[in-house]
This record gives structure tokens, sequence and C-alpha cells, in this order.
């Protein structure tokens, strides 16, 4: 590999890679590459055998390197969650991206800014509301596509799929300027699911709903080419995909404790982790201290309904072996506890001040949010090969 001179972190200077985990300053986000591809490969290979197609959610990474992977070609099939995401993709030749949060009207400009630029941009809704203000919007020439969100769980917003009063209303209002393409649904309380049988429910859930309201607006007249499911979860649970035409998942490429928590993968599939420093300890407590606190790990603690809490994150050594029960306690801006779990008879382990250790993620989508680089680990190795950037802002 030819030698490339790129900035490492915040404070560092122009690096020689690929170099080791010891050159980089910490707290800064690690990216296992050979696990993301392992994870893509896992669910692109099980949607390709039941004959669905996948449009990545592209939230999560928020970066061209790991997106160009995600898609199938150059040019999607994509899903984003800010309209900054498909501005970006824009840039990049993607053309085919479903914008998966309702439409607020004051970003319909961006909208047809996007669609004058050939993006066949499609826009989320469940309301008639929101639906008479994309028509307003819409140029007759190049009318907006529209999706019906739905609430299948009462996880979130959406219409209830049989709700045929709303659907066909949300429908109507749609024409003529902008058009109907389809319904889509998130279970979002697949996540608190627990065991293969509850897990394949909450599928089934999310798919009948989505052909339940598709065929809904079918029969009253309105074409519905769409029906869109999707969540980490459901995506590697249904046991059937009767009805729908594409699957939507995003923190899979990288997955997380709370996925591990649920069953969907385990803990040596996490592909992203936060490499940190012990800076002291607290000897009474059975605490050791690192630099990375919620600035660098987030706030989010998706594991503590789950039978195992791991905290604000599971604690590796700088290889990415988890170190018994040790997890991130609490978290300060800048400062990390590092502990037992709660009800663990194990210690504190030797770490003495300068140790690198690895968090794992509660939730890998909080925590990759906060930086704004991944610093790639090839071949799952521990040599830094190469530094993405990623997306930041809406």
């Amino acid at each position: 590999m030819n030698e490339r001179h790129e900035p490492l972190g915040p404070m560092s200077g122009p690096q020689v890679l690929p170099c080791p985990l010891d050159a980089l300053d910490t707290p800064c986000l690690l990216l296992d590459e050979a696990r993301m591809d392992h994870n893509i490969a896992r669910l692109r290979t099980r949607l390709r055998a039941a004959g669905v197609g996948l449009r990545p959610h592209l939230k999560t990474a928020k970066s061209w390197e790991v997106s160009r992977r995600l898609m199938a070609s150059v040019h999607g099939p994509a899903t984003v969650s800010t309209l900054r995401e498909a501005e970006e993709l824009a840039d990049r030749g993607v053309t085919d991206i479903t914008y998966a949060v309702g439409i607020a009207p004051h970003k319909l400009p961006r909208v047809q800014a996007l669609r004058r630029r050939g993006v066949d941009l499609t826009v989320l809704l469940d309301s008639v509301e929101q639906a008479r203000a994309v028509a307003a919007a819409s140029d007759p020439a190049n009318p907006v596509p529209a999706l019906i969100e739905l609430d299948c769980d009462g996880h979130r917003s959406g219409v209830k799929p049989g709700d045929s009063a709303l659907l066909t209303a949300i429908a109507r209002a749609l024409a003529p300027s902008a058009r109907l393409r389809g319904v889509l649904v998130h279970a979002g309380e697949s996540y608190e699911a627990r065991g293969e049988e509850a897990l394949a429910a909450a599928a089934e859930g999310e798919r009948a709903a989505a052909v339940t309201a598709a065929a809904i607006l079918r029969e009253a007249g309105f074409p519905c080419p769409v029906v869109s499911v999707g969540s980490t979860p459901t995506a590697f649970s249904a046991r059937s995909y009767a009805g729908v035409t594409e699957v939507r998942a995003g923190v899979f490429v990288f997955f997380d404790l709370v996925q591990a928590g649920i069953g969907i993968c385990t803990t040596d599939e996490i592909a992203v982790s936060v490499l940190a420093t012990v800076i002291g300890h607290q000897h009474d407590k059975g605490w050791a201290i690192i630099d990375a606190g919620w600035t660098a790990l987030s706030c989010d603690r998706g594991t503590a309904g789950q039978a195992v809490d791991q905290g604000y994150g599971l604690v590796c050594d700088v290889h990415g072996r988890p170190l018994g029960d040790l997890v991130v306690t609490g978290v300060n801006q800048e400062h990390g506890i590092v502990a037992p779990r709660p009800g663990s008879a194990e210690g504190l382990p030797g770490l003495p001040v300068g140790t690198r250790l690895r968090i794992l993620p509660s939730h890998a989508c909080a925590m990759v949010t906060q930086h704004d680089r991944y610093h790639v680990i090839g071949g799952g190795g521990d040599m830094v090969t190469a530094v993405w950037p990623r997306l930041m802002g809406w």
C-alpha cells in the first residue's frame, strides 16, 4: 500500500497510513471494515434468497465510503433521514432516494431543487395537510412522489393501516400535482421484542400492515407500486415478504449492543467502537476513568431495559476483546467511568494510566454521530488503513 498522509484526529498532525492504534489521539471512532462487510453481506444474502429488494437506510453511516458499499449501485437505491444526506448523495450521482422522515412544508423547495437535478426523491407523509402542501409545491411536469407512512405498532407516527378513509383522503389530496408512490412502515417496537417468535411476530405485523394498506389504496383506484418495510430486527426475522417490494434497514451495517441483546447479532459482529485512554482511577470506588464521555459515546442507554445492561458501552481491550463484565457505568462531557456492571462479582482489572481501551456502542447510530470521521481498521486487524469522513448536519 502506498503511504498516505491524512489527519487522524482533531488534535493530531499528519500521520502515515497505515498506522497503529497507539498513534491515534483519543477519543476517536474506529470502524472494522471486515466486520462491516460481513454484516452487509449477511443481510444482502438473506434478502436475495427471499427475492425482495434492499433499500439501505444510510442514516447510521452518513458516509459515502460506507454508503457505496451498502447500495446496489452507485445510483442507489437509498434511504435517508435528512435532506443534507440526500444532497450529498446527489453530488455523488445517486438518483434513487427515499427521504424517510415526515415532510415539513418548508423543506419542499429543497426537495424540488433535488428533483430538478434529476434525483428521483420520494417524500414521506401521514396527513392530508402534508399531502396538500406537497401538491401545492409540486411541479405538474415533475410531480413529487410520496409514500404514506403507516403505524403498525404505536411506536411513532403514521396512519393506522386499516384507516381507509384517511388513506384515501391523503391519496386524493396528492392528486393531480403530486402522486402517490406507495406505503412505508417501520416496526420500531421490534426493538422491544425478545425471542425468535416475538421477533417473527413483529416482522409479520409490519408486513401485514403494509400489505393491508396497499390493498385498500389499490381497491380505491390508486396505484401503489411501492410496499416498503424495514427495521434491523424485522429484516433478520421475517418469515414471509409476500406483497413487499423492498426492505429498509440501517444499523445492521455496524450492529450494536442493543441488537446483540435482542439476539440479532453477536458482540463479535459489532463493527464500530470508540478508542479511549485510561486517564485516572478512583480505587476506593473500583473505577477507572477514561477520556471518552458523552461527547464521544453519546448518552444512549438502549440496553437499560434488556436482560444484560451494558451501560454506556461494553469495555474491550485495544484489540477489541471484551474485558469480562467491564462497562462504562457513567459519563460526563469528557470523562467516562469504567467499572464492573452492577451485580457483577468481578473486580476492576489492572488498567494503568495510558491503557488503550475500545468501547462498543449501546446504540451505534447515537455513538457514531458524535464523530466526524471513521478510522478504518482494515482486514479486522489493529492497523488504521484509511480515514473516512462522516456527514454532519440536516
